[in-house]
């Protein structure tokens, strides 16, 4: 069978408890994302989402397991994988312009300084920033228009994959909800991949592809990878129409109230690995009953 793009092999890791033992935070987990995907992560805090995704930036190294990008494995960062954090992390004596060109000379280095300029102006402007906005210095911008820069960098530097960690957390919901719009509009127009962490089930269905599902920790496990049956384009005051939207909804919120912590601490079989069962809601389908379509295959 063909690699994903973003191979997840066996990933565990566990830390010193302080009594000569050890944490399990996660063990064996595999998993694969396609190129030019969308995936989000959910899970409770504990679970190792924020582990999982500095492993993949190369911040961190995990106790066993290896992640590969194209075939090749990833050790340490790497301008192919471009992060976006919760707190922006702008460098604060550099303006919004400089912040994006200074990534972008980086990762072409062979560029005119005037390209590079062009090329960062063109992805500040993707995200809704321009004329004199792009020359403030980010403790001049508000909350919303720090994140957009951090977007417009991620982006221009062209990264074969972009981490996203929490990155609307701190925004209030109706600039979340314009950030969010223009981050999928970005997104369309690159087809990168993505992979991104959110504690909001309504944002990772409006965003994602597939959404994993993880329960909680210690031995946590990716258990489930639901698929998003909403066709795209996807505009957030709309999605709530579609037949799929309270099907899919409904059952991420089972499994994060209830089945997350039924399905937590059970440690894999000697030499086995958590694979995430495939799940797809689809109540388009041609149907012969009153319920929907739920299909759950081990993959």
């Amino acid at each position: 069978m063909a690699k994903s793009f973003l191979s997840i092999e066996r990933l565990t890791q566990k830390y010193p408890d302080g009594n000569g033992g050890q944490f399990t935070v996660f063990e064996n987990a595999s998993f694969g994302i396609e190129k030019g995907e969308f995936v989000c992560i959910l899970g409770h805090s504990g679970c190792g989402k924020s582990t999982i995704m500095n492993i993949l930036a190369g911040l961190s190294e995990p106790t066993s397991g290896v992640v590969k990008m194209d075939g090749f494995q990833i050790s340490g960062p790497s301008l192919d994988r471009g992060v976006v954090f919760q707190n922006y992390s702008l460098l604060p004596w550099l303006s919004a312009l400089k912040n994006v060109t200074f990534g972008v000379a980086a990762r072409f280095p062979d560029w005119t300084k005037q390209q590079v300029e062009d090329h960062s102006i063109a992805f500040l402007a993707k995200v809704g920033l321009s004329e004199d906005a792009i020359h403030r210095k980010p403790s001049q911008l508000s909350g919303g228009m720090r994140q957009r820069v951090s977007i417009a960098r991620a982006f221009a530097n062209e990264p074969k994959l972009l981490l996203l960690d929490e990155p609307f957390g701190a925004l209030d919901a109706l600039t979340r909800g314009t950030i969010q719009e223009e981050l999928l509009k970005v997104w369309r127009g690159t087809n990168q991949t993505v992979f991104m962490i959110t504690h909001d089930i309504d944002e990772a269905i409006l965003l994602a592809d597939r959404i994993l599902l993880m329960t909680n920790g210690p031995l946590a496990r990716v258990a489930e990878s639901v698929e998003i049956t909403i066709p795209r384009p996807r505009v957030r005051t709309e999605i709530v129409e579609s037949p799929n939207y309270y099907a899919i909804r409904n059952h991420l919120v089972q499994f994060l109230g209830k089945r997350s912590a039924e399905l937590a601490g059970q440690p894999s079989e000697a030499g086995g690995t958590h694979t995430p069962q495939t799940i797809r809601i689809d109540k388009t389908s041609v149907q012969t009953s009153d319920q929907p379509i739920l299909q759950a295959v081990k993959t």
